[in-house]
């Protein structure tokens, strides 16, 4: 059947292209993700539309004869020193479409463009024990990180142990926070820290490293708030003027009820203080504050993680759902 799919490259994208793309992620989640809200259509049109960091994207829509569309696959191309080497996958096919042929031309397309693009690694996330599982390990695609998700309900939290963790003293440390942009006077000592995120466990994935500065920080915060999102942040810092920590969270727009953890880290020389559990718990006290829409949050964590998946587990936390990443390794031709 997959003589009756074509592969439309998407350079300008239009509402309607968007529209269709839409469909299809919702529909695939909706069988292989169920009770994971997928992207709405304003989320979806700002992310095929708005700039990325240090990267660019390619996208491609597959459609039936009548003009449906059945497929998706969006390429990010990282331009970074460091991770220039890398390429990302998403794709999704209609579940009444599938084990057609779809994916397979999807993906042909995709390695093509890595190897135009000189591309050595490409990585894909997939829900642990789902068709997209299978259709990873049936293309050669090694399974090279496991990833557990887990949810935190808000009406459902230990309020006790939460207050006594967002409230306990820190000899040395206060807390500071800000929305969008981090303030000019701790964008350099923000960026150091960011720079703590390069050890975190990534399994087997050829993932590079990301090289932060005070530019890098104010541009990624600009990405974020131009496709219409908003990311809080709180950060633990030292005495001597240096951050030690911080989390991020992540609020997607039209105030869904959901808010996505972003990054918590703890620069090494200042681990074993207690800062992670602190930054997060005093984190849910802001969001039930300024954010009293938000009913839960979810994060995600590798695994081996094992600090902190101690850390949300303490905050309250519950695993309910797995996903690994896979990749494709690409030798050069």
């Amino acid at each position: 059947m997959s003589e009756h799919i074509h592969l439309t490259p998407l350079h300008n994208i239009s509402a309607t292209d968007a529209a269709a793309w839409h469909r299809v992620v919702a529909a695939s989640m909706a069988r292989d993700l169920p009770g994971v809200p997928s992207p709405g259509p304003q989320q979806i049109h700002a992310e095929l539309t708005k700039p990325t960091l240090d990267s660019h994207r390619l996208t491609w829509l597959a459609t039936r004869t009548d003009g449906v569309a059945v497929g998706v696959a969006g390429l990010r191309l990282f331009t970074s020193p460091g991770r220039d080497h890398l390429a990302e996958l998403e794709l999704h096919v209609d579940p009444a479409h599938r084990r057609l042929g779809t994916g397979s031309l999807l993906l042909s397309a995709v390695v093509a463009a890595c190897r135009a693009e000189d591309r050595r690694s490409l990585i894909v996330e997939a829900a642990a024990d789902s068709p997209g599982e299978a259709f990873c390990e049936e293309r050669n695609f090694r399974r090279a990180l496991a990833l557990d998700h887990l949810i935190l309900h808000l009406d459902q939290l230990d309020e006790a142990a939460v207050l006594q963790a967002a409230d306990a003293e820190h000899p040395g440390y206060r807390l500071t926070g800000w929305t969008g942009t981090v303030p000019d006077d701790l964008a350099a000592v923000f960026a150091a820290a960011k720079n703590a995120m390069n050890d975190m466990p990534v399994g087997d994935l050829d993932f590079g490293t990301v090289d932060w500065d005070a530019d890098r920080v104010r541009a990624m915060a600009r990405v974020i708030a131009d496709r219409g999102d908003t990311l809080l942040t709180l950060a633990a810092v030292h005495d001597g003027g240096t951050m030690a920590g911080y989390t991020e969270i992540l609020l997607p727009q039209g105030a869904p009820p959901r808010a996505q953890q972003y990054d918590t880290a703890v620069v090494p020389a200042h681990r074993g203080h207690g800062l992670g559990l602190w930054l997060k718990a005093a984190m849910v006290g802001r969001l039930r504050a300024e954010h009293p829409g938000v009913v839960e949050i979810e994060t995600d964590n590798a695994e081996d993680n094992v600090h902190m998946l101690a850390v949300n587990h303490r905050l309250g936390f519950r695993s309910y759902r797995r996903t690994r990443e896979f990749q494709l390794d690409l030798p050069a031709a």
